[in-house]
């Protein structure tokens, strides 16, 4: 892609420059990939646990805050972690220069706290790296049209990052994280789960939409889109730098790279999930429209949907969205609770999504009646049901999220592999 010089852009998250000891570790790494000959480009998330402090101060002000003043606070982060990774680099002898998201520009949409982005402009980017300099970009942020600073919601470093990559055609975008790939399920709950050396980016964007933690959604279908390749790997693990041929980490990749496509490749859970049933709705046109046109204005992102139609000619409508966005999804209801004309509006915050991921399922029947046999066996209700070409995720109380996510590992025989 990039001539003789690999092209490497290189991700850092929160754990990965918790502290001023690990800042200066990332310096090194990154100074190692620089001298093994490479051209670099570094992103960064702020400190672990800045971002949240930052949000707590707006929500103690103010629950219903300004998105633009929230954007232009929680920005910050990422600017403090950028310029003392450029310091830290300048320290070693590696010429370096922090941008800020408006600086390069990376330019957004208008929807402060989870902006989408535009375009870039990699030229004063690539004008750096020409010079022998390593660019350190804060992730999460860029510009909105009217020239005030945006976010792109949580996660948004990877992002960020894959966005950059795109923009500089740099031949691999690699997320340095607290985890050394991309696991089966979560080896927390399963000790037996195994790092995958690929995933195809279809299996990671279902993963990552429903719940695996490792990569953000927008990243995996932005990467996918844009062709980039994805390594994930740990930022802990010591070792020389990171050449193709020998990558340690979990490639995320297109189909045509993997070689034995396997029935399921990962079984992922999400808890940030809540339930909103809007009961007994008089059965006529339009009413999805009445109640989803208005959540998509509020930018309330709405997943599984069930709907049923009782006997007494009135319809039942139930659907999740993430917890965060429960309260606006509440307040967006009861504002058009006159035009649906529902009786009663229920809310459950207490269940799982849990989901099992493949793009084997496209070729083999019988997929879904394991999991819910499955599920039956260890007496677990599913709330809901939803799938896709390479997905099936199902509801059930959060109570069984663990026991669900064990007994399906081992169900399709990821245990053994």
């Amino acid at each position: 892609m990039s001539g003789s010089a690999p092209r490497i852009v290189m991700k850092f998250g929160g754990t990965s420059v918790g502290d001023l000891d690990r800042i200066r570790a990332v310096a090194e790494r990154v100074k190692k990939q620089k001298d093994a000959g490479c051209d670099v480009l570094v992103v960064v998330s702020a400190m672990a646990g800045e971002t949240n402090r930052l949000v707590g101060f707006c929500q103690s002000l103010s629950a219903l805050h300004d998105p633009k003043e929230y954007d232009s606070i929680v920005a910050t982060g990422e600017q403090v972690t950028s310029g003392l990774l450029a310091i830290a680099l300048q320290n070693l002898g590696v010429p370096s220069r922090s941008f800020a998201g408006w600086q390069v520009p990376i330019r957004t949409d208008s929807a402060h706290g989870k902006a989408s982005l535009d375009s870039i402009d990699g030229e004063k980017l690539l004008g750096c790296m020409a010079e022998g300099m390593v660019p350190v970009v804060a992730g999460f942020q860029g510009v909105a049209p009217d020239g005030r600073v945006s976010t792109l919601g949580r996660g948004g470093s990877d992002t960020s990052a894959v966005a950059l990559a795109a923009a500089i055609k740099a031949d691999r975008c690699d997320i340095y994280t607290d985890v050394d790939g991309i696991y089966t399920t979560d080896p927390r709950i399963v000790p037996k789960a195994r790092k995958l050396d690929k995933i195809t980016y279809e299996e990671m964007l279902e993963l990552a939409s429903v719940g695996a933690k490792v990569l953000q959604t927008r990243s995996v279908g932005l990467a996918m889109r844009e062709g980039v390749r994805v390594q994930v790997l740990s930022s802990f693990a010591d070792g020389p730098a990171v050449m193709e041929g020998h990558l340690p980490g979990s490639l995320v990749v297109d189909e045509d790279e993997i070689v034995e496509k396997k029935l399921v490749t990962g079984i992922a859970y999400s808890r940030d999930e809540a339930k909103l049933s809007v009961r007994r709705i008089p059965d006529r046109p339009g009413i999805a429209a009445a109640i989803f046109g208005p959540m998509s204005e509020a930018h309330v992102n709405v997943d599984m949907i069930v709907q049923s139609t009782g006997a007494d000619g009135t319809t039942n409508m139930t659907f999740t969205t993430s917890k965060s966005d429960l309260p606006q999804a509440i307040n967006v209801l009861e504002s058009v609770r006159d035009s649906v004309q529902y009786e009663e509006l229920a809310t459950d915050p207490d269940i799982v999504k849990v989901s099992v991921v493949g793009t084997g399922m496209r070729s083999h029947a019988g997929v879904a009646s394991t999991m819910f046999r499955t599920l039956s066996e260890r007496s677990i209700n599913i709330q809901a049901i939803s799938t896709s070409e390479i997905k099936i995720s199902v509801l059930v109380a959060a109570e069984y999220a663990e026991l669900a996510v064990r007994a399906l590992h081992t169900a399709y025989g990821l245990d053994n592999v």
